[in-house]
């Protein structure tokens, strides 16, 4: 990426990993060169005419592999960030070095079905990269962040529990509903394309809120870092995950009622 992105790998891993313990996140500005974020831009472009402007994610695969966000996936300073960013959350290195690659498009009223899904994931870092974001108006779209409301778990069954009742469509109305009434503040940032974003996705309730139908909200996410690879319930949730986002995916591309 660009000059002062390599320049971190001495400087300031300390200072990122702190920053999201501390502030829960950290951003790395105009992460992407202007020709990068146009190149994804186009990429983009191309992959949401194909779904006729309806929702569409992908884990992995050649729609990812074949742009920028690959090549991004193997470059070691790229590896080296969130290599040394998990070794200070965590205390020690990764179990695994694999770095999981999503693009996700949400656009159309099909998008809204993907909105305000709050979660946990299932690695400890995590690393968003906006590729194309809404400026303007309301529904921009927005993070929102429960920073670092659990420390990372010991046992995988009670990180599959607390999951399991947090990742249902009725908790996830009552978040909603309680943050829309504001009985519960969280952390909200508007996310500016070409920068990098980095929190504790496995410590912190997450999800976007909803984008305006009219607009495009694309972005790629890095995972990297699962403190229960390895485990057959993570595989089996990582199996489960994917399954929805092609399900979501396929929704995405029916006529919508």
């Amino acid at each position: 990426m660009n000059t002062s992105f390599r320049q971190l790998e001495t400087t300031a891993f300390q200072l990122i990993a702190n920053e999201i313990s501390n502030k829960g996140s950290s951003c790395i500005v105009n992460f992407l060169t202007s020709e990068q974020l146009t190149s994804l831009q186009n990429a983009v472009a191309a992959e949401a005419d194909k779904h006729k402007g309806r929702y569409f994610a992908h884990h992995g695969g050649s729609e990812i592999e074949s742009t920028l966000l690959g090549v991004l996936g193997a470059s070691p300073d790229f590896r080296n960030l969130l290599e040394n960013v998990y070794r200070v959350g965590a205390g020690k290195d990764a179990y695994s070095d694999e770095i999981l690659k999503v693009l996700r498009c949400v656009q159309g009223t099909t998008g809204r079905r993907e909105s305000n899904c709050f979660h946990y994931d299932a690695s400890l870092v995590t690393a968003l990269l906006p590729i194309e974001i809404p400026q303007n108006g309301v529904d921009r779209g927005d993070l929102i962040l429960f920073p670092n409301l659990r420390r990372m778990r010991s046992n995988v069954l009670f990180n599959v529990v607390e999951k399991a009742l947090l990742q249902n469509a009725l908790s996830r109305k009552l978040i909603s509903a309680a943050v829309r009434h504001n009985l519960i503040r969280p952390e909200k940032l508007q996310l500016v394309p070409g920068n990098l974003y980095l929190f504790w996705g496995y410590r912190t309730l997450h999800a976007n809120e909803p984008c305006d139908p009219a607009s495009r909200r694309a972005t790629a996410i890095f995972h990297y870092g699962d403190p229960h690879a390895g485990s057959f319930a993570t595989r089996m949730i990582l199996k489960l995950n994917q399954r929805r986002a092609r399900r979501a995916t396929n929704l995405g591309t029916q006529p919508v009622a």
